[in-house]
Order: structure tokens, then C-alpha cells, then sequence
């Protein structure tokens, strides 16, 4: 279609003014959508669907979208001034906004964590060998999907096969096993540091919301423990700022998925002092009343390293002025490769559903949160990791896959039947322009259909699922100690 468009210019990132090109919108949208494999991974009945009946090619749905940026940067009539013109930053946002009002969330999501990630290779953060593009770690998936499709569960139709014909226990024992053996690497690179001299202080297990991070900690420090090694744990948890700097949004919401929900200032300062050796006042948060409580004085003592469980471990900003000698990061993903039906169309199931649906059942048990307030959470969930976490990976010293084939039958029994955790459509009614909500719902309860579930009994029971599995942090049973779930 065509557009009015009055924007002359465009203000970069040095303030330089040049001249506004909408070509470059449609090629930036294209190129995003490229990266997953076409538009038609964003294809959703009801939604979006009239836009791909319209335009017989993803060039023709790109200059639409497009289009769409070009309007709603119109609607702004500062815009208009010559002094005044849209900026890099604010093209981008809308561009995203498009992307996400139309229901084009993968493209969304690939578009959002490549702009981070050259954000973060202008600031200097990362190399072009740790850039991670659209965040989808090509080679990685391959060849967990290759491992997967030797073992017969690299589609769901496979999978099913599996689960049915009860041969679910070797699947189980060969992914914990190379699960656990990821971590041996892990031990070793640590030690290895350590003995070639490195003044190693610090240790960061990172990764996005329900990625297995607690369990991947107390699993790893378990082993080092018996190397000799010894340490002092920091909750970042009371480094959060008090409920009154949280304001509430439209559905009486908090973000807490930034990592500017933390006083990264303080939380800085605190780990220099830590390393300096000398004793500092550390904050105490309470979750009930929403503020910091009286400090507790803590020390790193000198044969101690510094352990930290964060979602943000690898910002740079918390880290900022600590010599990277200092430290060993690791980042654990779910990335279970798991092609949707017999796999015939290539397409992968998402690894942040399973999360979501990990993340579901933890807030149930745990937290007393309804699955409904979860999944209207999620989209900051989903912005803060394609900002902070996910582009940021490449930076990591080790990379752990919390992804298990068996995880989805495994879940099934909790979103199924009576007692179902999966919100129900109706839950939605109340929040109809929520559209990311009522997507990932519609995809959870696509894929839980696909899925044949084990039977419960197998699950209450650790003959199947040892108790110190990972997915024990989640579904119950874990015979470790899991710190947010006492």
C-alpha cells in the first residue's frame, strides 16, 4: 500500500541528521524474518493471517510492515520538525511495537536480539566472535538435533513414540548423562584455571528465567567443593530496589526482569569491596513487606570465591572495573532441539515455552502465583533476556543445555486433565488487547496437545526421574536444596 510521509530525516547515534529511508526499515524487518526461516513461523490464524493472504511473499508482507513504522513514526508530530526527526533508537522501537501489535513475535524476538547485540558490540561489551546474531545458536541445535534424531526423539511425533511404548528411561539417562557430564567440563575448566594461576574470585551461573540456574549452581559447587574449593554465596535477590521505586503498569504489574530493577551501582561497588577483602553492609530484602531491611555485615574471606546465581550475571554493568581474571561465567539455556509433529515443515518448538511452562509450575508450588499472572508476565521476561542475557551469552567461559527430549512428557500431567495449571482461554477475556498473552497461550496449548504425557505415578515416584535431576527443581521431588522453592 501506499503511505503519507512527512519524516525528512533521521538522527543516528552521534546526532548526525541523515536522510530518511524507509528502504532500510523494509530490509532491517526482512532480514529479521530471514534469520528464523520466513514470516510463515509467525503465521497465526485469526491474528495475522489476512496479511498473508494479502501479500504473496515475504518481501510484499516486509514492505507492509514497514509501511505500518512509517505511520505510526508520522503519528508523532514532533517528527515533522526539522530539529526534531525520529532517532536510530526510536525507529527500532517501533519497528518492534509493529512486529508484536500484527503478531510477528518471532521475527520480534529475532529482531530485538540482534539491535541488542550490536548495541553491545558498539559499547565494546562483546567481540564479533561472541556476537550471537538473532540469539539461535545454529551449530548448537544442530547438533543436539542430530544426538536427538540417533536416539529417535528429535520430533514430537518420535517423542510420542517413545513415551508410548514406555522406553523412556534410556532417554531419561542418556540427556541427564551428557547433562552432568557438561558440568564435569565446567569443573574442569575451573580447576584448570585455577592450577595454570588465575586469581579465579568469582563464579556466575547465568542463563534466562527457569533455565535450571539453581540446581546447575548447587550441582557445580558441589563438585568443587570436593576439589578443596570454598565459598560464599550472594543473594542478588536483596540488591533490589524497594516497591515503591516498582511502579505498577496497566495490569497492576512490576517489572523485576530488567536488570535495572537491582541497584547495580551499590551491587558493583559491594563486589570491588568483597575483593578488596574488606567487610561490607549488605542489604537484606524483604519480599513481604517490599523494602530493604536492617544490612548484614559479610566478608570474602581470602580462600573464598564469590558465588552468584543471577539472571544478569554477564551485564556488564554489574561487573564494570573487575578484571575478568577474576571470574568464570557460565550460561545454561534450555535448548532441547524438538522438531513440532513428524518434522517434515523443520519447524522447532520454542525453548522459551518450555520455560514458560517450567516457570508456570515453580510459581504455582512455590510462589503461590496463579499460571495466569505467569503468562501475563512473561513479555517482560521475554524483553529483559533478548536485552541482557541472551545477546550477552557469547561472553560466557562454559555453556550448559537445560533442555531434556523427556521435559515436555514429563510437564504434560501438570497442564492436563482437571487439576490442569494451563490457564483457560476464558481467563484471558479480561485483557483482550493483551495480544503476546493470548499467543503464547494458544502455542502452549498446541503444543501440550501434541504431546503425550507420562503418567503421574512416574513422576511422584524418583525411580524414573532421579531427585537430583534438574527438572526436579520444577516438577517437585528434587533431593537437593533449592533455595527459592523452601
Amino acid at each position: 500500500m501506499s503511505v503519507q510521509n512527512r519524516i525528512v530525516k533521521v538522527q543516528k547515534r552521534n546526532r548526525a541528521l541523515v536522510r530518511f529511508d524507509e528502504e532500510r526499515i523494509r530490509r532491517a524487518i526482512l532480514r529479521a524474518a530471514g534469520s528464523i526461516g520466513g514470516f510463515r513461523h509467525d503465521l497465526l490464524p485469526g491474528i495475522n493471517d489476512r496479511i498473508f493472504d494479502l501479500c504473496r511473499s515475504d518481501d510484499e508482507i516486509a514492505r507492509f510492515l514497514s509501511d505500518i513504522v512509517v505511520v505510526c513514526l508520522n503519528s508523532d508530530v514532533r517528527h515533522l520538525t526539522s530539529n526534531f526527526p525520529p532517532t536510530i533508537e526510536t525507529i527500532q522501537d517501533e519497528v518492534l511495537h509493529t512486529l508484536h501489535s500484527y503478531g510477528f513475535q518471532n521475527t520480534a524476538d529475532a529482531f530485538a536480539c540482534y539491535r541488542w547485540g550490536r548495541h553491545w558490540l558498539r559499547e565494546g561489551s562483546i567481540t564479533n566472535s561472541a556476537f550471537g546474531g538473532n540469539g539461535f545458536p545454529a551449530k548448537g541445535i544442530q547438533d543436539t538435533l542430530e544426538t536427538n534424531e540417533k536416539l529417535g526423539c528429535h520430533t514430537v511425533e518420535g517423542l510420542n513414540e517413545i513415551v508410548r511404548t514406555g522406553r523412556t528411561r534410556t532417554l531419561v539417562e542418556s540427556s541427564l548423562a551428557a547433562y552432568e557430564a557438561s558440568l564435569d567440563e565446567a569443573e574442569a575448566k575451573v580447576i584448570g584455571r585455577i592450577n595454570a594461576g588465575d586469581p579465579l574470585r568469582m563464579i556466575w551461573v547465568s542463563g534466562p528465567s527457569s533455565s535450571g540456574k539453581t540446581t546447575t549452581t548447587v550441582k557445580l559447587t558441589e563438585r568443587l567443593r570436593r576439589k578443596g574449593l570454598r565459598f560464599l554465596m550472594l543473594n542478588l535477590d536483596d540488591y533490589f530496589w524497594s516497591l515503591v521505586e516498582h511502579p505498577t503498569d496497566w495490569i497492576n504489574d512490576r517489572n523485576y526482569e530488567t536488570p535495572e530493577a537491582m541497584d547495580i551501582q551499590l551491587l558493583n561497588q559491594h563486589l570491588k569491596e568483597l575483593l578488596e577483602g574488606k567487610t561490607i553492609e549488605k542489604p537484606v530484602y524483604s519480599f513481604k513487606e517490599g523494602r530493604r531491611l536492617a544490612p548484614k555485615p559479610i566478608r570474602l574471606e581470602p580462600d573464598q570465591i564469590l558465588l552468584l546465581d543471577c539472571l544478569h550475571g554477564l551485564y556488564p554493568p554489574i561487573t564494570e572495573g573487575i578484571d575478568p581474571k577474576f571470574q568464570f561465567t557460565l550460561y545454561i539455556e534450555n535448548q532441547n532441539a524438538l522438531l513440532e509433529g513428524d518434522g517434515s515443515d523443520r519447524r522447532l518448538t520454542r525453548f522459551t515455552d518450555v520455560r514458560l511452562l517450567r516457570r508456570m509450575l515453580r510459581d504455582a508450588r512455590h510462589r503461590n502465583h496463579s499460571p495466569l499472572l505467569t503468562l501475563l508476565h512473561w513479555h517482560y521476561v521475554r524483553v529483559g533476556e533478548l536485552f541482557s542475557i541472551i545477546p550477552l551469552s557469547g561472553l560466557a567461559d562454559h555453556v550448559i543445555n537445560g533442555g531434556f527430549p523427556f521435559e515436555l512428557p514429563a510437564l504434560k500431567p501438570f497442564f492436563d486433565g482437571p487439576g490442569s495449571l494451563l490457564p483457560r482461554i476464558e481467563d484471558l477475556l479480561p485483557y483482550p488487547g493483551f495480544l503476546d498473552a493470548h499467543i503464547r497461550l494458544d502455542r502452549l496449548r498446541s503444543l501440550l496437545d501434541s504431546i503425550a504425557g507420562l503418567p503421574m505415578e512416574q513422576l511422584t515416584g524418583l525411580d524414573l526421574i532421579p531427585g537430583d535431576a534438574l527438572l526436579r527443581e520444577f516438577i517437585g521431588g528434587s533431593t537437593i536444596q533449592i533455595p527459592h522453592n523452601e
